[in-house]
């Protein structure tokens, strides 16, 4: 055996060195070396271009008129999008746009109204 701790999270066996951190390739879970462990994200903040923070149900008015991917329509700026839904990923926000339908847009492209 490698002589490695196990991951504290999952359990894992397979747990590997990465400068001074050990990680779970299973679980992609990291930690230190030293004992503590690494700060959990319990959270995150998604923040608009003016860097406000947004909520899941808050209206936003986009900044830049945005291309939509596969088709010729564009969202023009100023398109006020409300009860958006914030979700993790490339593209954070969940929402529905009059004339266009669902559609995921970036935090930074937008601004609390």
């Amino acid at each position: 055996m490698s002589g490695l701790p196990p991951c504290p999270q999952c359990g894992s066996e397979y747990t590997y060195e990465d400068g001074a951190m050990y990680v779970c390739p299973e679980c992609a879970h990291e930690w230190s070396q030293a004992g503590e462990e690494a700060p959990v994200d319990n959270g995150t903040v998604y923040k608009d271009a003016n860097g406000t923070e947004l909520n899941d149900g808050d209206a936003v008015v986009v900044i830049k008129d945005l291309k939509v991917k596969g088709s010729s329509l564009v969202v023009k700026v100023g398109t006020k999008v409300k009860n958006i839904r914030l979700v993790d990923g490339d593209h954070n926000i969940d929402c529905k746009i009059d004339g266009i339908g669902a559609m995921k847009l970036k935090s930074e492209f937008v601004k609390k109204a």
